[in-house]
């Protein structure tokens, strides 16, 4: 019998990369650019004198290669650099009623914002206006809220570390510490969990690294999506002979199959590198219980060893770690049966986990949100840590952790103080510099900050950057609290839904890209940013702004304080004349930034601080923790068998909430978002064909129930009882509060879920 035919649905069988890469980055540029100007623009990315890619923080070799940008940073950069303008006209045509019922996509994909613009709530449609009065007229708001604790500043991660700093310093002599970060619904649980594990919320790995490590360790991540170029640098390994083991629910194409565009040769034959030599699907929510077992199998293995030949580095453990006994009696008491059922995995697997990690001299381990996304993403980065710490794998050539960040300077605004539990002696050095005492209570992060919104403790929404409202869990209770604010102010570059959730005053104000010419008083300026490997390094955009209307975001963020606060001892105007000023003071306030300006000027930047890689810890006892994790489960366990586990994903087309198309070819969907990834014999289990309606329902027992309808079930290789859904549709059904209580991380990848055939499609 011929397998049903479902629209959109159809094989992907060619490798990551390749050919398939090329023709995506074909046709993004043909949308959005010339292709004259868009072969310039790219060939500038990541260069010396030209701007850092807009999409993942995976780092460049020395920033100074002659070609280092992936499908998906071509098409970050073409969606930034557009042709398509969205000028008052657009505005005056459609009302925000009626752009609401656009799809993500298609708000974003009408091209950049060019003026300033505010809300007329008698007319339903946002109207330009002159950026002095918007200036003047949020100052005014903001200087009329109930008090400082209700104002909400939330950051982007593709904010500068200039705009960044200008903005906690604008934020705190406001008088508040609540900076909701992107950072806190991805890597929050590495920020919170490293530094108590090694003293630092960092990797501690660079590029140079990945050339001597022995091994690979990958967990919970897809990098053919989520950080292609870091594709090439696995690809480079795997021809050294380096094995790469990966742990993910799910087989994602690139950790399979990848064909380098940028090895010649493999693109003429049209061959293909296998990456991992082993492929480890555990349970979702079954990544903490898996490392248990690998690591409880090498404790056994080092018990068995006679002298000189023992499995653990006892001489790193004895001399750089705490805790280790009560750390490894909680492992030995973990059962194996256990360990099998709540990971999915066989014993011997992770056996051999454990003989090829005791046989390598320098490992890395690296690891994404499907680490960190769960109820206990915190204690799940510190048992990666615990691995690593077992076999001295940090302070040496070829080994550390890696956590995989998200956009191209999420990690660099924390190091220039975007965060809402700021250290006293930070706050010390803001004074000294600006001469204003900054507030030192704990402020919000952004499940906090939404929490406060909905309650209306908080009255007031300043957005650098980002889509805050889509990227947060819970729609049917974020998007009408929106509603409720007296303020929001949107910083972008491009429409999205969030600008739509309209407040009692609400302004866009269109700000450059990281691809334009920023000109302040002095001249051309460059702004910083920092990779996932501490590395800083500048950004000198190139091309013409797509209106005269935009200001920088450095500009943006002065003017908002000028405004605001009119006795205000910063001064912001000569900072934003040169920049060189913004960051003599970050290097006032944060140290670690010593000669920032003269090596910023070096190419390819410098390299921050990192502790561990000296094998100094940071944390109050100076020395590394090994820190335990209670019992086996991630996330609330459940003993009912129809109970399954939900993560949310995003697609190959796509980059958090920007959706570049609809298509998702490595899974084989095309056209569409409206599907649900099942292993196929659940679907059996179920009565649930391919292609099938289903409705998801969640199954927690306090009576969160939530709903994803209009779905269809589609086949995929994934581990059973697990199943995934698109990001931010699959949203829906993650409450606020179901969170990582450590770290305030949503627990976006372990949503207990029951599946209901609706109908056959």
């Amino acid at each position: 019998m011929a397998e049903k035919e479902i629209p959109g649905i159809r094989p992907y069988t060619a490798p990551a990369g390749g050919w398939g890469a090329l023709r995506a980055t074909a046709r993004a540029v043909a949308e959005q650019m010339q292709a004259p100007e868009a072969a310039i623009t790219l060939l500038r990315t990541n260069k010396p004198e030209g701007f850092d890619c807009p999409g993942c923080a995976w780092p460049d070799r020395k920033h100074t290669s002659t070609f280092q940008f992936c499908e998906n940073g071509a098409k970050a950069v073409t969606w930034e650099a557009t042709k398509k303008r969205v000028p008052p006209e657009f505005f005056a045509a459609n009302t925000v009623t009626s752009l609401l019922k656009w799809s993500d996509y298609e708000l974003e994909d009408q091209g950049r914002v060019t003026n300033p613009m505010v809300y007329n709530p008698d007319k339903d449609i946002y109207e330009a206006i002159d950026w002095d009065d918007a200036l003047t007229r949020i100052g005014e708001i903001l200087r009329a809220q109930p008090n400082p604790d209700a104002v909400e500043f939330y950051t982007s991660g593709r904010a500068s570390n200039e705009a960044a700093f200008l903005y906690q310093i604008f934020a705190r002599e406001y008088g508040t510490n609540n900076f909701p970060d992107c950072s806190n619904m991805c890597h929050e649980a590495t920020s919170v969990g490293l530094p108590e594990s090694i003293g630092i919320g960092k990797g501690t790995v660079s590029l140079d690294d990945f050339d001597q490590c022995e091994l690979l360790i990958a967990i919970g991540h897809n990098p053919g999506t989520n950080h292609p170029r870091m594709m090439g640098t696995l690809h480079e390994i795997v021809h050294r002979g380096v094995p790469i083991i990966v742990l993910n629910p799910l087989r994602e194409r690139a950790l399979e199959r990848f064909a380098d565009p940028q090895d010649a040769i493999e693109m003429a034959t049209f061959g293909a590198t296998e990456i991992a030599s082993t492929y480890l699907q555990p349970r979702i929510g079954g990544d903490a219980a898996a490392l248990k077992g690998i690591m409880k199998a090498l404790l056994e293995m080092d018990a068995l060893s006679g002298p000189g030949s023992q499995v653990l580095d006892h001489e790193f453990i004895k001399g750089h770690t705490n805790g280790f006994d009560a750390f490894a009696a909680d492992l030995r008491a973990a059962g194996w049966p256990a360990i099998v059922a709540v990971s999915g995995l066989p014993e011997d697997a992770l056996r051999n986990v454990a003989e090829a990690y005791a046989k390598s001299n320098a490992t890395i381990v690296s690891y994404g949100m499907g680490v960190t996304q769960h109820s206990t993403g915190t204690q799940n980065v510190q048992q990666i840590a615990n691995l690593l710490m077992l076999r001295g794998n940090f302070g040496k050539p070829g080994a550390g952790i890696c956590p995989l960040r998200g956009h191209s300077n999420v990690q660099g605004d924390r190091s220039v103080g975007i965060t809402e539990k700021p250290k006293a002696d930070m706050l010390e050095r803001i004074e000294q510099r600006f001469g204003f005492k900054p507030p030192s209570g704990h402020g919000h992060d952004a499940v906090a900050a939404m929490q406060a919104i909905i309650d209306g403790r908080s009255t007031a929404l300043i957005c650098l950057g980002g889509n805050l409202a889509v990227a947060l869990p819970d729609a049917e209770a974020c998007f009408p609290a929106m509603r409720k604010l007296d303020l929001l102010v949107n910083i972008a570059t491009k429409l999205n839904r969030t600008h739509l959730l309209t407040a009692k005053h609400s302004f866009l104000l269109p700000c450059l890209g990281r691809t334009e010419r920023d000109i302040q008083a002095t001249g051309p300026q460059a702004v910083t940013v920092e990779d996932s490997m501490s590395m800083v390094h500048a950004s000198r955009g190139k091309l013409t702004p797509a209106s005269e209307y935009l200001r920088s975001e450095p500009a943006i963020v002065a003017g908002l304080a000028t405004a605001t606060l009119p006795n205000s001892r910063v001064p912001w105007m000569n900072m934003i004349a040169d920049y060189d000023i913004i960051r003599d003071a970050i290097e006032s306030v944060f140290p670690e930034f010593e000669k920032y300006n003269e090596r910023i000027r070096t190419p390819g930047g410098f390299r921050l601080p990192l502790p561990p890689t000296e094998r100094v810890w940071n944390t109050p006892s100076g020395k590394a923790e090994f820190l335990r994790f209670t019992g086996l489960e991630e996330d609330p366990s459940f003993t009912d068998p129809t109970i399954m586990k939900l993560a949310t994903i995003r697609s190959h087309d796509q980059y958090n909430t920007t959706i570049y198309s609809l298509d998702d070819r490595y899974r084989g969907v095309f056209g569409r978002r409206d599907v649900v990834f099942m292993n196929e014999d659940d679907m059996a289990e179920l009565g649930i064909g391919q292609g099938d309606k289903i409705r998801v329902d969640t199954a927690f027992a306090q009576g969160q129930q939530r709903t994803l309808g209009n779905v269809i079930a589609i086949s995929y290789k994934i581990a059973r009882g697990s199943v995934a859904a698109y990001y931010p549709e699959g949203s829906c059904l993650v409450p606020l509060d179901y969170i990582d209580k450590a770290s305030g991380t949503p627990s976006y990848k372990s949503v207990p879920v029951r599946i209901t055939r609706v109908a056959s499609a």
